[in-house]
């Protein structure tokens, strides 16, 4: 079932965390499992923010032996880093095994990153100048202060509660999923793709790589697959209505942007709140008033549509 939120301020900065939060925890109901967010800050020039992991939640259970690889793991995390020439600027410790580090670095990004997810048991949830991608296991209200997120200021964010249905409840296979290795493009994503394994063939020859086999990787690894040939992100989200196959309404967001896009049976619920400066979006309405609890106009986007909104 799960459920996907989403909101935009424009023109300015407000407390994204703790909005997202109260909207992703009116939607529990729908994804117990796994709650994870997209968060947009201010972009920083040359600077970018790491969200990586290097064991499992459950997996700090089995001892003082996960409890030493956790260390090894992040030393040559750090390593590897430094051998690319990437210099930490900060890092912060997010919990045992998942960290935030604000590196600089101007050399190849892709290298980087693949250079980093060799190492075993690491997994980079997000590098971006602007995103801080966050997904546990858990409702939105215990991720949110396991991580400290109710304090975070920013112009967008996208979120998702997972009900774990054809794979693990783990973080790998919680959303958001960022679109490896572009900078800052997150999707979340209600629904089932029908065509999932021979786009992901195609992308895959295309130099893409996948850390899971859920769908809704597929369509951040698409949008931002076109993008990089030279659309935009609206034409992109129109072209993925024409050539993704099944039932899907996602949510899509960028440093700067977000976007919503339903497939033409438009058999996955949305509902919008607009106003001339702030966006709501949801699975359900009860997610908008949790921001928003005196009276306001909702509306439900139509079959096919796509909707973009810039911060």
């Amino acid at each position: 079932m799960c459920g996907i939120a989403g909101l935009i301020h424009r023109g300015k900065s407000s407390d994204v965390g703790s909005e997202l939060t109260a909207m992703l925890q009116s939607l529990k109901h729908r994804g117990p499992d796994s709650t994870g967010f997209a968060l947009y800050g201010e972009p920083r020039a040359g600077e970018y923010i790491l969200r990586f992991k290097v064991a499992e939640q459950e997996d700090m259970r089995h001892g003082f032996q996960i409890h030493d690889q956790v260390k090894e793991r992040r030393a040559e995390v750090d390593r590897r880093l430094d051998e690319m020439g990437a210099r930490k600027v900060r890092e912060d410790d997010a919990t045992e095994y998942a960290y935030r580090y604000l590196i600089s670095f101007d050399g190849d990004m892709k290298k980087l990153a693949d250079y980093v997810e060799d190492v075993e048991g690491a997994e980079i949830l997000s590098i971006g100048n602007a995103l801080e991608l966050v997904k546990d296991l858990g409702d939105a209200t215990a991720v949110s202060d396991q991580y400290g997120l109710n304090t975070f200021q920013g112009t967008h964010a996208i979120g998702h509660t997972r009900m774990a249905t054809e794979s693990d409840v783990d973080i790998r296979s919680a959303h958001p999923y960022w679109a490896y290795p572009f900078n800052d493009i997150a999707v979340v994503h209600n629904g089932q793709l029908t065509n999932y394994w021979g786009f992901r063939r195609q992308l895959e020859g295309r130099g893409h790589r996948f850390m899971s086999n859920c769908d809704s990787e597929l369509i951040a690894v698409y949008i931002a697959d076109r993008m990089n040939v030279g659309d935009d992100l609206e034409v992109a989200m129109n072209r993925s209505v024409d050539e993704l196959d099944g039932v899907f309404t996602y949510v899509v967001a960028t440093a700067d942007k977000l976007g919503m896009a339903k497939d033409v049976m438009a058999a996955k619920p949305m509902v919008l709140y607009e106003s001339d400066d702030f966006v709501a979006l949801a699975s359900e309405e009860v997610a908008i008033r949790s921001v928003f609890p005196h009276e306001i106009d909702t509306y439900d986007p139509y079959e096919g549509e796509v909707m973009v909104w810039q911060s």
